[in-house]
């Protein structure tokens, strides 16, 4: 792939994530009611910047983080070798967003889509997963068909090849669980280019389908406060994969971006109760088992 190529694929995949910004914030903002992003615009030492936008205490919304970048200039060298290209030169494009609902029968939802170039290399990466607390089997399943239907539009081999992927990364290895349940995720898929960003494109616009149906029929669900400590034991999981195994606060880290862009992540609230399992039988048991046993969410049937 020619310079001019890489180029044009830095400057679309930009242009595209911060549109996208511009819609996801506009959604979420009709689906709280009350909240409204805060945008901070940044400059990174050593080349590019963000726009970063984190909406707080709305009615939905507890804490939602939708932020782009465009980063580049040159890696540390031992970093540099750990990453899929050559050399220490880089950029780096993208979109990653994270919502924290108030209600604990919505759940948590993460997705992050981006273009890389190191050197004489470029790839793109990213996907969609879904954290509940509460396990509703029916919007799992829509979450996972919606992107189904995005990566069947491009390789019927996308979906199953992405979706076990997803479950291999977001596996917490010291809980031996997954951190919710799945979805779609890629790195460095190895084709062309500019089909995967058309790939990249269609991912990226599935997402508000996937998940809004989802917070819309559960946002006004009545729940407990024994409901909410759950909520907040999960999202201690949650915490912990981030600053253990994401490879992405690592590599904003890494690359000396914006701490609080990086960690907007993280949940508002959340506690770690000593050695806490739930009842047996109980609700939440039902999703700690589930999460030691992904399931074919595409392939679900409602039973009756």
């Amino acid at each position: 792939m020619t310079k001019v190529d890489v180029e044009s694929l830095k400057e679309r995949m930009a242009s595209f994530t911060q549109s996208l910004q511009d819609d996801i914030c506009g959604a979420l903002e009709r689906l709280d009611g009350t909240g409204r992003f805060r945008e901070d615009a940044w400059s990174r030492p050593g080349g590019g910047g963000g726009r970063s936008r984190v909406l707080e205490d709305g009615a939905v919304l507890e804490k939602a983080g939708v932020n782009t970048s465009v980063v580049f200039g040159e890696l540390e060298d031992q970093f540099a070798r750990k990453l899929q290209g050559e050399g220490r030169s880089f950029w780096a494009g993208g979109i990653s967003l994270v919502l924290h609902p108030r209600n604990p029968h919505v759940p948590t939802v993460h997705a992050n889509y981006r273009f890389i170039h190191q050197g004489g290399k470029a790839w793109f990466g990213g996907g969609a997963d879904l954290t509940p607390y509460y396990l509703y089997e029916e919007d799992a399943a829509h979450f996972h068909r919606v992107h189904k239907a995005a990566c069947d539009k491009h390789d019927s081999t996308y979906y199953p090849r992405f979706k076990a992927a997803c479950d291999q990364y977001f596996f917490v290895r010291h809980r031996e669980e997954t951190r919710g349940v799945g979805g779609v995720f890629f790195e460095n898929m190895g084709g062309d280019l500019e089909r995967e960003l058309d790939f990249v494109r269609d991912c990226g616009r599935a997402f508000l389908d996937a998940y809004l149906p989802i917070a819309e029929r559960r946002k006004d669900t009545p729940f407990t406060e024994a409901q909410r400590f759950w909520q907040e034991v999960r999202r201690g999981r949650y915490v912990e994969f981030n600053l253990v195994y994401d490879r992405g606060t690592v590599f904003g880290l890494e690359t000396r971006g914006r701490t609080e862009s990086i960690l907007m992540s993280l949940p508002p609230q959340t506690r770690w109760r000593y050695d806490h399992h739930p009842e047996p039988g109980t609700w939440e048991a039902r999703l700690v088992d589930v999460l030691r046993q992904p399931r074919d969410w595409a392939a679900w049937k409602q039973e009756g």
